[in-house]
């Protein structure tokens, strides 16, 4: 009697040392997880999941109510994944929570339940800078594409609504002493630098470019809101990031007169200092400091993490089609005018408007310039950046520069019609 228990005991003594043995391997071999960051924004939500090695993932889309599914193979719920769902905002416009328990062994299952019928895209990212592997999971509003940005609309709406009559005309009329005056509604994009997973350069002190730039750019916005018939618009307004390519996009929506992108400078040497404007080059750099520079801001589409699956094809061979002659003429102008404020207030790192390629400076048809407000990686001009006052007088300067520009350049009438490429 008691052998026959025993023979009917070995099937499930047999099973449970096979569960066993899978949950021990499934525990050896997990992949670590070294952070989870969540970047929420009107455009999009984001969360990045940061691995110490590459994983397969299996992803699929629930209704009613509306819920993603994220099967991570290879990874356990370890805390950084688990207390996910304690970050979640209320102001998130698309995550409404996200739940993660084992699925099965080797298997971590992610729901994240959403606010609205939504659009995934999901990509990973290979080791770049102090990042590892990434698998970052984008959420978009379903009625919307990841180009159109309702942000572009509003502002442009509210700009008009509060435009005077004569401002929707669009014209120019003489001016006293022969001067042309503005008379129709000018819009500046500002390009706040980096920003989300990218925080650009970090101070000695801990200070991060993203921050400082953002601080700068909205402090430059109010400046430009209160000039007579000029209107600005920020390409982000929060901490998220934004591929090179879609802050060009944003600012052609936008039907910009002028981009000016807002940088802190970073070099090796902790005394390079001063405020550099740059402009596009079409034929090379104008110096290898500025070639060394346009590379580094390049590559925040590799730090920031870029989904190259959906990257604006069209972008590439619509500049390839224009002649950015003349508008790189108009930038040089603007360069010099915003340089000359600058110098009133901080020491220039060249006194004259250098020239490299750098990709958010591409928009064909829009005067574009790139501002180093100053170097982050000195430890006093760090400390001047991170001053309320001093973002105030770099935000008049770079406003001073840009009237001063439009007062020798007016823009041409037109016709106001959002477009993008």
């Amino acid at each position: 009697m008691h052998r026959i228990a025993q023979d009917r005991l070995k099937p499930w003594l047999l099973l449970a040392l096979g569960w066993a043995c899978a949950w021990a391997f499934a525990a050896q071999a997990a992949v670590g997880v070294k952070a989870v960051r969540l970047w929420p924004s009107a455009d999009y939500s984001r969360i990045a999941i940061e691995l110490s090695e590459e994983i397969g993932f299996k992803q699929f889309q629930l209704k009613n109510p509306e819920r993603i599914v994220l099967d991570l193979e290879g990874v356990e719920p370890e805390a950084a994944l688990t207390e996910l769902g304690g970050k979640i905002g209320a102001q998130d416009p698309y995550i409404a929570g996200v739940r993660v328990a084992r699925n099965r062994p080797g298997v971590t299952r992610m729901v994240i339940d959403l606010k609205q019928e939504s659009r995934p895209q999901i990509f990973t990212l290979k080791p770049f800078g102090d990042y590892g592997h990434r698998l970052v999971l984008d959420v978009y509003p379903a009625a919307t594409p990841p180009a159109l940005d309702k942000q572009v609309e509003s502002a442009i709406a509210q700009a008009e609504q509060e435009a005077k009559p004569a401002d929707k005309i669009a014209s120019i009329k003489p001016g006293k002493a022969g001067k042309n005056e503005m008379v129709r509604l000018v819009t500046v994009a500002i390009d706040p630098g980096h920003g989300g997973e990218d925080p650009g350069a970090i101070g000695a002190n801990g200070s991060r470019e993203k921050e400082v730039t953002l601080a700068v750019a909205r402090r430059l916005k109010a400046q430009i809101d209160r000039l007579p018939n000029m209107r600005a618009y920020l390409t982000r307004d929060g901490d998220y990031f934004i591929p090179l390519h879609e802050r060009v996009n944003k600012a052609r929506r936008a039907q910009a007169d002028l981009f000016v992108s807002i940088h802190a400078d970073a070099f090796i040497r902790p005394d390079a200092r001063g405020s550099s404007v740059f402009a596009l080059s079409e034929k090379g750099a104008t110096s290898a400091a500025a070639r060394w520079l346009a590379k580094r801001e390049n590559d925040a589409d590799l730090i920031g993490g870029v989904n190259i699956d959906v990257k604006d094809v069209y972008l590439k061979q619509t500049l390839l089609d224009l002649s950015q002659t003349a508008t790189i003429a108009d930038s040089l102008k603007l360069g010099r005018a915003v340089l000359d404020e600058l110098g009133e207030i901080n020491t220039l790192h060249k006194p004259h408007v250098e020239q490299a390629g750098f990709a958010v400076l591409k928009a064909p048809d829009i005067p574009s310039i790139l501002v180093e407000t100053a170097f982050i990686s000195n430890p006093e001009e760090e400390r001047r950046l991170t001053d309320d006052a001093y973002q105030d007088r770099l935000a008049a300067a770079i406003a001073g520069g840009i009237k001063a520009y439009f007062d020798k350049n007016p823009p041409l009438a037109r016709t106001r019609v959002v477009q993008s490429f």
